[in-house]
């Protein structure tokens, strides 16, 4: 388990946001859990929310950014990821 902090901006930079998760599986379920708050803001008359992991990867791709920073115990240190990675 590697404490991730996940980075995103959707827009302007006053849309910048951070959380933080106890593990990268945790860190890739926030990820997705964006994307499913993003999708019933878009859709809130419908009452059941699907996608498909391109539509997600989508999603990634249009915003503006979306980092993480992964915890390396070897070195005491957070090494960067960007979308592809998180994709």
């Amino acid at each position: 388990m590697a404490h991730t902090i996940v980075l995103v901006q959707t827009g302007k930079p006053d849309t910048r946001t951070y959380s933080d998760f106890e593990s990268v599986n945790d860190a890739m379920e926030g990820v997705c859990h964006i994307y499913e708050q993003h999708l019933k803001r878009t859709n809130p008359d419908t009452p059941s929310i699907t996608y498909d992991i391109s539509q997600l990867f989508d999603f990634i791709d249009q915003l503006t950014d979306l980092s993480c920073l992964v915890y390396q115990r070897n070195t005491n240190t957070y090494a960067p990821y960007a979308k592809e990675w998180i994709k």
